[in-house]
This record gives C-alpha cells, structure tokens and sequence, in this order.
C-alpha cells in the first residue's frame, strides 16, 4: 500500500464509436499514452478488465472507485460501462478524476461541461508523436491533481455540503492486496490469446477467446475473435469450423442490423470462405452484402477491398453478360476510390499499426487495376512489413484469385 493507486475505467480491444463509425483500438490507448503516464508519476495502474477474475468483481471495482488515489475514467466510444463506472466516482469521490477522450466523437450532454483531456486516435494505433506528446501531458496532470486535491466532480461542485460515503480502511486495504497477489488473469489470457493468433495456432487461440467471453459476458471484441479464429482454425473440419464461426458471430448480430464493422468485417469474411469451399452462390451475395454494408459505414478501406474482390468471384460465377460488366465495372471504381484514399492516408499519415495491411490492399487493387509494377511495388513493402504466417496466406489467396479472375500474372 506504498504506492498510489490509479484506477483506470475505460473499454478494451476494438470499439466502435457510434457517432462516427469509427472502430478504435483502445488497447492502444493504455498501452502507449495511459499506463506509461500514470507509471512515470510514480503511481501503481490498474486497468478495470484486469481485476474481472478476481472472484471479487463488484466488490474490488466500487472499492478501487471509492479510494483509488486517481481515476482515470476513458470515454471514447461512448463505452456505457465506462460512462456508468465514471458517475460513480463523482457521486463517492469530490476529487482526483481524469476525464480523457478522443478529439472526434460525440460527448455525452452531462459531462460535456466537464475538462476533458483529448488525444488523437488513428483508429487502429496512436500515432508515434501524438503518443509522446499525451505521454509527457497527462503525466504532469496526474502530478498536478494528486497534489493539489481540488474538486473535479461536478456533484460535489455544486452542492458543496455532501459528505463522501465510506468503506472501512481496513477491508480496502484487505482487496487491493489481493489484487496485488492475484495473476490478473484476463490481460495474461488475451495476451495468450494474440501469441497463439501470431504463431497461427487458431486452436488454441479459439479457446483462450472462448474462454474470456464466459468470464467477461457481453464483450463483443472477445466475440469477434472468438469467431475469427474458428473460422481460421479448420477445426474439425473447414465446413463446419465455419458453420460454428457463423454461430458465434451471429451471438453479435441475432435480428441482422448490426452495424459494428468488426462484425460485419468477420461475418463477411465467414461467407466469403464458406463460397469458396462449396461454391454456392448465396454465401457470396451475403459476403457482398455484409462487406458492402462495413464500407459504407467504416469507409474501411480493407473491407472495401475485400467487397471489390467478392464482386469480381461473383462476375466468374454468373452467366448474363450485362450482370458481369455491371460487377466488374463496380469493382474497379471501388478499388479506384480505395487506392486514392489509402495513398492520401499514407503521405498525411505517419508510420500506422495497419501500415502493412494499406501495402496489401494497395497491391492487390493495383493488380486487378493492371498495374503490375505498382503491385509488385507495395507486395514488396507489405512482406518487409513482417506479416504472420496467415497474414501471408490470406494475401496469397486473394491474389492468386484476382490472377485467376483477370489471367494477370506480376
């Protein structure tokens, strides 16, 4: 009990914020500007998911929002866990609270009077200059906050004469040292679960994603890759590995007007393969519909390369010749839009976490846009970027499909 303790509130994996169809990763956000500060001003951090296995979950979250020296409560994405868990603070707790957020999106009305630290996210990483910079900030926030103890709950501000409630020192002290002793078994399983996606063992992986959407219920992320790395793993077989996939996906979407893009990005990718193995032309209309419906909402450019590629499977598979130059047409003014967009993104932008995943959607649009040279160029810049072993198989099977539908070759 030497150290503070800062208390951190704040979604996990990839969120989508519904005001802007934006898909964030805050894991990123803890990673690279959060933990790091609140470290560097000489505080313990401790992150809300870390202490879901505790056995105590209730109990050690309203104690850690009760007396944790500093809170630090992240609401991009407007994540309603964060939102709830924040109003606690204020409502136990007159000082010591950090509101931090993402510049775009949405602020909730009743906290919109309130100071909000922001940063800039780039979706699928913090920009390397922008992390420095919330770095070195919020740490000098944090020293400046525990110091002087001044009222930041808009509660407490305005009705001066509460008194905060209380919990025995004893029994929080009795909590945070079993948090100390406890392995915090969440954050361990998914970096378990990442590893074993690495090493393309998506057995194990299934497990693990498994295993922590039972504990933690209702996590869409822990879903989703749960989902994805079915499908991947061929287990038992191809067929019903997906079968299974499409069963845990649609645990996200049950009535089908989901507009998550990670969702719609899996299950796009579920039907896409379930055509691939059996040929049937309904699993590609509904691997178009999903991929179409994620680009409209996200302007991803990956999902949009990807509702390209199904389009042009599709212009092989059907016979009416007007229908084929309607699909090829579309195709390649989609993969126009996306080589303009992802070229923009890549002069303005500096170095992203899916740099290697622009290099590949480069490639292969130019390849179906019949330029081999440039192809060639951004295949080369996608394999230095180090992709994993299934990375690379998923490249090399849209590729040799988009040969195989144009009899192009680099």
């Amino acid at each position: 009990m030497k150290k503070k303790i800062c208390f951190v509130i704040m979604g996990f994996g990839k969120k989508s914020d519904p005001s802007t169809g934006r898909t964030l990763d805050l894991d990123k956000t803890y990673d690279n500007i959060i933990a790091p500060a609140v470290r560097d001003a000489g505080l313990e951090c401790v992150r809300g998911d870390e202490i879901q296995d505790s056995g105590l979950i209730d109990k050690s979250m309203y104690a850690l929002l009760m007396y944790a020296d500093l809170v630090i409560a992240d609401i991009s994405t407007y994540n309603p866990n964060a939102i709830y868990e924040l109003g606690i603070r204020h409502a136990v707790r007159p000082y010591s609270t950090i509101i931090i957020k993402e510049k775009q999106g949405k602020i909730p009305f009743d906290i919109d009077h309130s100071r909000i630290f922001h940063y800039d996210h780039m979706g699928d990483d913090i920009g390397a200059t922008e992390a420095d910079r919330c770095r070195s900030e919020l740490r000098l926030l944090i020293a400046n906050i525990i110091e002087s103890s001044n009222t930041d709950s808009p509660l407490y501000e305005f009705i001066r004469d509460l008194i905060p409630p209380s919990l025995p020192e004893e029994e929080y002290i009795a909590l945070i040292e079993k948090l100390a002793r406890e392995e915090k078994a969440i954050f361990a399983m998914r970096q378990n679960a990442l590893q074993f996606m690495d090493q393309k063992n998506f057995v194990e992986a299934e497990r693990s994603w498994r295993k922590l959407s039972e504990i933690v219920e209702n996590e869409p992320y822990f879903v989703q890759q749960q989902a994805l790395c079915k499908y991947k793993s061929a287990e038992p077989s191809a067929g019903l590995a997906l079968q299974d996939a499409l069963v845990i996906i649609n645990k996200l979407d049950p009535d089908g007007d989901t507009t998550d893009p990670e969702t719609l990005g899996i299950t796009g990718a579920i039907y896409k393969n379930l055509y691939r193995l059996n040929g049937d032309l309904e699993y590609l209309n509904r691997a178009i519909k999903y991929y179409q419906k994620c680009y409209i909402v996200r302007n991803d450019y990956y999902t949009g390369e990807n509702y390209a590629h199904c389009l042009e499977l599709k212009a092989q598979a059907v016979s009416r010749k007007d229908e084929k130059t309607y699909l090829k047409f579309e195709a390649g003014r989609t993969r126009e839009n996306i080589t303009s967009h992802v070229l923009q993104l890549l002069e303005s932008s500096e170095q992203r976490a899916d740099q290697k995943w622009m290099y590949a959607t480069l490639s292969n649009c130019f390849l179906a846009l019949n330029d081999p040279e440039k192809a060639e160029e951004f295949e080369n810049q996608f394999k230095d970027s180090k992709p994993t072993k299934w990375e690379l198989e998923t490249f090399e099977t849209s590729k040799q499909e988009i040969i195989n539908s144009y009899g192009k070759k680099l």
